[in-house]
């Protein structure tokens, strides 16, 4: 019964002085005003309720949406363990704050001309507004002042080939959006970042850090055959023996590796490069077999030359391309993320990772990408380069991808031990 309906039937059965004070003008002008009071309230709420369940309904079916609302108001709990995070487990979700991207390719003087896709004729930057949000726990917004502090006085070295170089390049410009003074952030030999130089070194001089990138593709030795080896032998990779640089890889404070790439018949046998033991070649070696060998070497150099009380030591894993055939003869970059990883979440070398890894003292942490670069499809390179000619669906534009991969590097070498 609504309110006006038992003010109806209150007034048939109320007693004649009862009738008679209620029909006064002045009681009932106050009745009126509450009974239409008490009906903007129940209209009212009941509207609040509708847009309500509809609002829970949204966020239950809808809950990427749900997460990018969140981030955007800064409601994550960032303070959640982030030891159980598996970064391999998660989505990317819409992120649109001003504070991202983190910085401009086109003011950081770090970037190859190359990876500015924007610079290089790229329109639409929807590629620039994606996170990844992993399903247990959250990866820390990035703040620049405060990583600068923990980085002071430091050492951070990435050693690989190219895509290691990309996340080097990332790195420097997301710090570099926090220094005032930007000359004060200066690559030590004066030397423009170039993949033919096989050491770049850029020193924050405000906070006495360095980040450094050495080119180490195979991190193993790389050289010419043994005497009286077939003419087809151009050079060998010495499973056994640790790159000749890497001596300069030690006393870091950080330090992470990356190898993958290269280890394909194009960069090793069609080139005339073969595997060496020792000195006995392995002509009939396969690929995965070498790259194992390889890995164990790398391990044994590790437990052996770096002192783990000060050195943390992550492992990056392959980050997979988006070409459009096996022959890489066509690159389609999508404008969005994909729905579907066609496979790519999978990787030969990324289990061989996690493999030799699983049982070994030496602490190392495995910042496992595979999974989450799968998706973006819309991040590469492509025909925005500085040689639009030769597509490019490897490589990653920056801003980019590769930022997320140094949040989550950051997260993990400042939130636990």
């Amino acid at each position: 019964m609504s309110a006006l309906e038992r003010s109806i039937s209150f007034n048939k059965t109320a007693s004649p002085n009862r009738r008679a004070m209620i029909n006064s003008p002045r009681v009932v002008n106050r009745f009126r005003w509450v009974s239409r009071r008490f009906q903007v309230i129940v209209i009212v709420g009941f509207v609040f309720s509708f847009f309500g369940a509809i609002g829970g309904g949204y966020i239950h079916v809808l809950p990427s949406l749900s997460q990018t609302f969140f981030q955007r108001q800064g409601l994550f709990n960032h303070e959640g363990s982030q030891r159980n995070c598996d970064v391999l487990i998660g989505n990317w979700v819409r992120f649109l704050v001003p504070a991202y991207p983190l910085y401009n390719s086109s003011e950081c003087p770090f970037v190859e001309q190359g990876f500015n896709c924007l610079a290089n004729g790229r329109r639409d930057d929807d590629y620039l507004h994606w996170r990844w949000k992993p399903k247990n726990c959250d990866v820390p917004l990035f703040d620049v002042r405060s990583i600068l502090e923990k980085l002071r006085s430091k050492r951070i070295v990435f050693v690989g080939d190219s895509m290691s170089r990309t996340q080097w390049e990332s790195l420097i410009c997301m710090l570099m959006a926090g220094v005032d003074d930007k000359k004060s952030v200066y690559e030590v030999n004066q030397n423009n970042i170039t993949k033919r130089i096989r050491f770049l070194g850029v020193r924050f001089s405000s906070f006495n850090f360095t980040v450094e990138f050495f080119r180490s593709v195979f991190l193993v030795q790389q050289g010419p055959g043994p005497e009286h080896a077939p003419g087809m032998i151009k050079s060998t990779l010495k499973l056994d023996m640790i790159d000749d640089i890497s001596d300069h890889w030690i006393d870091s404070d950080v330090l992470i590796f990356n190898t993958g790439h290269w280890w394909v018949p194009s960069k090793l046998f069609e080139t005339g490069c073969y595997f060496q033991v020792g000195s006995s070649l392995k002509l009939g070696m396969s690929i995965p077999a070498a790259f194992r060998m390889a890995l164990d070497t790398w391990l044994s150099w590790v437990d052996n030359n770096i002192n783990v009380s000060r050195t943390r030591v992550f492992f990056r894993t392959f980050e997979p391309s988006h070409w459009s055939d096996e022959t890489r003869r066509t690159c389609n970059v999508t404008q969005y993320p994909t729905f579907e990883t066609d496979g790519r979440d999978q990787n030969l070398f990324s289990d061989i990772v996690m493999e030799v890894v699983k049982n070994v003292t030496v602490p190392i942490n495995v910042l496992h990408v595979t999974f989450m670069s799968a998706f973006r499809s819309d991040a590469h390179v492509g025909n925005w380069s500085d040689h639009p000619l030769f597509a490019d669906c490897s490589h990653w534009c920056l801003p980019g991808v590769p930022d997320m991969w140094n949040e989550i590097l950051l997260s993990q070498l400042f939130t636990h031990k």
